[in-house]
Formats: C-alpha cells, sequence, structure tokens
C-alpha cells in the first residue's frame, strides 16, 4: 500500500487557524472564511489545512507512545537539550500534573497540539463545502469523506489519551446559550461509535490507494480509513476501555457512567473483523510484508545481514519501495543522529553534529527472544542465569552480528535477527554508514570516555550503551558530520496489522490455527520458527501457546518486539493495562565510563519512574474544569 506523503500547500489560508478555542461562540474571520471557499483551488487550500494538524502529529517527541513507553531513555543531566521539546520524555520521571499536563492536547500546550482547533477547521470545512460553484460532485464527495476520516482522526487521538471526550459533531451556532456551549464528555462507547461511523462513510467515497502520486500521496485512502477503524475497535475491546473496573464510577454530573461497568466479548468480534476487513483491502492493493531488495551498490550479503536489512527498512525504506507500509504522515524522522553512534575517528572530531542521546534500558534489550524463538528467560538452552557476568569474544560464526575477537556479554549472543537489526551495542555490527561490504562493516565501541561512541561530554552521550538502530536507515553516514537518507515513521504497518487480528481472534476464540497463522507470517519474515514448533521444543513452558493466556502473553511480546521504537508500542501497553508493570521497575545501563568490560557489564539505574493508575489517562487541566462545571476530571486526578 503506498502510503503517506503531503506537499501541502500551507498558504494565507492559515490565519484561520487562529480563530480561537472551540467553544468560541461566534465565529472569527467570516470574511476570510468567505474568501478561502469562493472556489475550488481556494477550498483545496484549506482542506490542506485541515490536514496539517494531523501531519504535525508525525514529531515522535509529541507521541506518548514513543516518549513515554520506557523503551528510550532522554537523559536530563545534559548541559544542553537538542531535542525540540523533552516533555514527552519526562512524563516517565513523575512530571504530570492537572495544573499544567504534559502533552496537552486538550488544550494545545505542553507540546500538545490544539485538537479542538483542529475540528472547528474541519467542521468550516463541511459548512462550506457547498459555495465552490467549480468543485465537481465526485471531488466534492471525496473531500467530505476526507474531512470525516481527519475528524475521526482527532477524537481518536483525542479518546487514547482522555477516554471518554466531547463529540465535536459541528460547531457551535453564534445563538448559542451559556450552557450549550459548556460541552461535556460523552460515554467511551459512544464515542467509538461515533468515530467507527466516520471511518465507515469516509471509507465509502474514498480511494482505495494513490494513483496520481506525483500530487496526492498523503490524502487519505479508504485501506487507511479501516485500518484505523481496526485500530480503534480493538481499543475498544481492550482492558483499559472494555469493563475495566478502575473506571466504574467515572460519571459525569448528570449521574451517567462515561465507561462500560461490563467486560463484552463480543467487542473483539467486532475487533476482529474490522483488522481482517483492513488486511484484505490492504493487500488486495498489493500489500505484503517487506523484503530488502539491494541496489547494485550492495555486494553479497550474508543470509543473517539480508534479514537484518529487511526487519530494519520495512520501517526506514521509502513508501513507493515499501508494499508493508500502510499509513505514515508527510515529516521525516528527525532524529536518527539521536539514534546513531559514534563508530569512525571524524564522528568523534565533529560530534557536535549527532547527539546519540536516544538510550535503550537494559529492560527493552531483553524483551528480544534467542535465536529459538522464545524468551529469554524461558529458553532452556540459554544461560539466562549468566547472561550478563559471562564475557564472550565474537566469533566467526557470529560475525555479521558482533565484531569477531571484540569482548561483549554472552546475552548479546543467540538472540533473535530483531534484536541485531533493532538495537546497536557494545560489539554490535553496524552494516551501512557509508561501508556497504559486509566483511568491512563498522561495528560500536561503547566501552569508557576514550571509546568512539563512549562518553565524551554531558552534551553527547548515551546512557546506557545501546541504541535504537531501527530507528537510522542504514545508508545515513556519521563520519565528517551526519548525513540522513529520511524516512517516515510508520504509524501502522502490515505486519501489525496481522498481530493485532491475532490478538483479536485470541481473545474472541482463543488459540486457533488462524491466530498462529498470522503471527507466525511475522516470525517467518523475523527469520523464527513457528510459535508451535519454538515453544513445543524450546521453552521451558511447552504448551503456552494451547491456551488464551499463554497465547495472549506471546502476541503482546511479537508486538512489543515487532513495533519496538515505532511510538505504538507506549499505546498498547496503556490499552493492555501492563504499562504500569514496565514502569514499575528500575530502568537501567551499563557503567559507561568503565573501559574494562567486567566493570562496563555492571547494571546502573538510570531512571526510577513513576507511573501510576492515574497516568493512565490524561487530566484535564484544571482551569477547564473552573470554567465549565459540566466537565469532570479525569479519575485519581
Amino acid at each position: 500500500m503506498k502510503v503517506i506523503k503531503i506537499y501541502f500547500l500551507i498558504v494565507s489560508v492559515l490565519l484561520l487557524g487562529a480563530c480561537g478555542e472551540y467553544l468560541d461562540v461566534t465565529p472569527d474571520n467570516v470574511g476570510t472564511i468567505d474568501y478561502a471557499f469562493r472556489n475550488r483551488n481556494e477550498a483545496e487550500n484549506y482542506l490542506f489545512v485541515c490536514y496539517s494538524t494531523m501531519q504535525q502529529m508525525a514529531g515522535p517527541a509529541r507521541n506518548a507512545g514513543f516518549t513515554a513507553s520506557g523503551e528510550i531513555i532522554y537523559p536530563t543531566n545534559l548541559t544542553t537539550i537538542q531535542i525540540d521539546d523533552i516533555t514527552g520524555f519526562n512524563l516517565i520521571r513523575g512530571t504530570q500534573s492537572a495544573g499544567s499536563p504534559g502533552l496537552n492536547y486538550w488544550d494545545g500546550e505542553n507540546y500538545g497540539l490544539a485538537i479542538f482547533k483542529a475540528l472547528r477547521r474541519c467542521n468550516l470545512m463541511l459548512e462550506n463545502i457547498d459555495k465552490p460553484a467549480d468543485l465537481s460532485p465526485s471531488e466534492k464527495n471525496r473531500w467530505i469523506a476526507e474531512i470525516n476520516f481527519l475528524k475521526a482522526v482527532y477524537h481518536f487521538y483525542l479518546m487514547r489519551m482522555y477516554g471518554p471526550i466531547p463529540i465535536i459533531d459541528s460547531n457551535l451556532p453564534i445563538n448559542s446559550s451559556t450552557e450549550e456551549v459548556r460541552v461535556k464528555r460523552a460515554p467511551v462507547d459512544d464515542v467509538v461509535e461515533y468515530i467507527v461511523g466516520l471511518l465507515d462513510k469516509a471509507a465509502q467515497d474514498l480511494p482505495s490507494s494513490i494513483v496520481r502520486e506525483s500530487t496526492e500521496l498523503g490524502r487519505a485512502t479508504s485501506t487507511i480509513a479501516l485500518a484505523l477503524k481496526a485500530e480503534v475497535l480493538t481499543l475498544a475491546a481492550s482492558p483499559l476501555f472494555n469493563g475495566n473496573p478502575d473506571y466504574v464510577s467515572f460519571r459525569d454530573k448528570e449521574g451517567q457512567a462515561l465507561f462500560p461497568s461490563e467486560y463484552d466479548e463480543n467487542k473483539w468480534k467486532l475487533a476482529a473483523d474490522a483488522c481482517l476487513e483492513a488486511i484484505e483491502i490492504s493487500e488486495s492493493n498489493g500489500g505484503k510484508l517487506y523484503s530488502f531488495n539491494a541496489p547494485g551498490t550492495i555486494g553479497q550479503l550474508s543470509d543473517s545481514l539480508y534479514r537484518v536489512l529487511t526487519i530494519q527498512n520495512a520501517v526506514t525504506e521509502e513508501w513507493d519501495e515499501n508494499p508493508e507500509l500502510v499509513w505514515a504522515l508527510n515529516g521525516y524522522f528527525p532524529y536518527q543522529g539521536f539514534a546513531t553512534p559514534r563508530m569512525t575517528s571524524q564522528s568523534v572530531i565533529n560530534a557536535f553534529s549527532n547527539p546519540s542521546t536516544f538510550s535503550v534500558p537494559i529492560e527493552m534489550q531483553e524483551i528480544f527472544y534467542t535465536s529459538n524463538g522464545v524468551p529469554i528467560n524461558e529458553d532452556k538452552t540459554w544461560d539466562y542465569e549468566g547472561r550478563y557476568s559471562n564475557m564472550v569474544n565474537g566469533d566467526k560464526e557470529n560475525r555479521f552480528y558482533i565484531k569477531e575477537g571484540y569482548t561483549t556479554i554472552s546475552a548479546h549472543f543467540d538472540r533473535e535477527p530483531r534484536f541485531y537489526a533493532s538495537v546497536a551495542f557494545d560489539g554490535g555490527i553496524w552494516f551501512g554508514n557509508g561501508v556497504l561490504d559486509q566483511n568491512k562493516a563498522y561495528h560500536v565501541e561503547a566501552r569508557g570516555n576514550s571509546s568512539k561512541a563512549g562518553p565524551k561530554d554531558l552534551i553527547r552521550l548515551n546512557v546506557t550503551g545501546y541504541w535504537p538502530k531501527k530507528l537510522v536507515h542504514y545508508q545515513s553516514v556519521y563520519d565528517d558530520g551526519f548525513q540522513q537518507v529520511n524516512f517516515r515513521l510508520p504509524l501502522i504497518r502490515l505486519s501489525g496489522l496481522y498481530l493485532l487480528y491475532a490478538e483479536a481472534l485470541n481473545e474472541y476464540q482463543g488459540p486457533t490455527e488462524e491466530v498462529y497463522h498470522y503471527v507466525n507470517l511475522v516470525r517467518e519474515r523475523a527469520g523464527l520458527p513457528a510459535v508451535q514448533d519454538a515453544w513445543s521444543s524450546f521453552s521451558k513452558f511447552p504448551d503456552k501457546f494451547t491456551t488464551k493466556e499463554g497465547m495472549r502473553s506471546i502476541i503482546h511480546q511479537e508486538r512489543r518486539i515487532e513495533l519496538c521504537f515505532e511510538g505504538q508500542v507506549g499505546w498498547d501497553l496503556r490499552r493492555w493495562k501492563e504499562l504500569q508493570d514496565v514502569l514499575s521497575k528500575p530502568l537501567r545501563g551499563w557503567s559507561i565510563y568503565d573501559k574494562d568490560p567486567v566493570n562496563y557489564y555492571q547494571p546502573i539505574t538510570r531512571v526510577n519512574p513513576v507511573f501510576g493508575l492515574k497516568d493512565y489517562l490524561w487530566p484535564i487541566k484544571s482551569d477547564n474544569l473552573v470554567r465549565n462545571p459540566n466537565l469532570v476530571q479525569t479519575p485519581y486526578w
């Protein structure tokens, strides 16, 4: 499926973005609105403005699924902060408050986006869609469908953060009463029904794929709409929203329950049906799991490196070369330099061009399987107890994963290919960075401040000794400065849909051959044996995959591995109600200032996360509750 690239023309119509809060009764800039819809071209510009807030969501620092998942630590002891904003990264440190919420998408504050303003613009578009006399009926229908899709996106983003939210189906008229202006939260099930209705309507009049790629890539398609519908219904079926006892007493001022009190298994069937529909339309348009197509500049590749590049490029490949990409946003991923270690002498001299500060905690690298395809603490053939105390030299057999002759820990050996594709570590091979000969590939040296990748100052250091390699295009070069090959971080990949479908089916029916099939499609691409074979042969719990609970655990770990660092896992952990468990333990790194491997490989706490029950949903800023007495605060805030 070809996806998102929008070269939007944000022109003078942008001043409409300053129309004030969505609760304003009197519309601003009436004359400007009339001008904006005087003909087709001006109206199209306004349509692109309606897209603009969604496009800004491409910035991963705005996404709590990326910053507050426990997958990446951003150091707070730096003398210079080089990222746009660290509000999201600090949420796991207990900085959230009702007085000034971080990533406040309700008000558009603290690096959050003003989603209610975006909804106001969408409703204005629908109100004025009949004004351009030169707009054809077919194009008008498509534009209406695009606006319905955008309204669904904006409501979904709010629901994912706040749970029950006001439904903004239309803008308030001029003569609205004070009470009408004071909107209130709608029950979660009503919000889901509204979003799904918008997506169903949108899908009817959206193209299934973009044909005129040079001018229209990035606009909504029915494939994207149906994939988002699958995400919405899966969220609604998940433990956070489906009969969650923590929210059973959450009611509005009139006593209406805002969360369903009873668990509804049928919600998983609705989610499964939606996932299958999204998979089928994606595959009918050429969607399939990505495999690396080596350019002529690359020589012979070992099977192991080919697998690594397939896994990496499933994320970093451009949309027109990646049939797995269902949906991404226009903005390029801006932080490759934060995810790249220094590997050359010249890069050390030019360290100012690459902060290298995205630090993967030890706990994150532990979720990746062994080479047998089971968790490291379950594999009866793998030395789990000695994983950090045993020092081992890289050998010829593993030379495409670990530098031959380099001393590292046994934990870095006999891991699945997704580990080597996703995480860079001391002694690990880094194919690319300008060297495309597998026999001359760079490796990471991270021990001590005299090593290339080790700490040099309090501006450019990695505090754990692990980097999110998956977030760097293999052709990006860090040597004499940093030259990156751009990519767009996916929002939905086909592999994610496969696992989402397997999850929904397992929750509704228990483990079946179809559940195994879709999980095994992803595992096969990753070079792993089928679930049944892996657990039967290598796990201390050989029957784990035969129960719903066991298969649930397997699927959850598969998603955390397959989608790591993509801004998805944090939201999964929330909807599963598992983020509190993940962030209940210290996030650790290695003793990065020590050169000797025995001393370097000593775990040190880098962050003691703060995450409680109240943190699953965002608080509404306290000031809003004073201005609007119909609103109720999120539970536990």
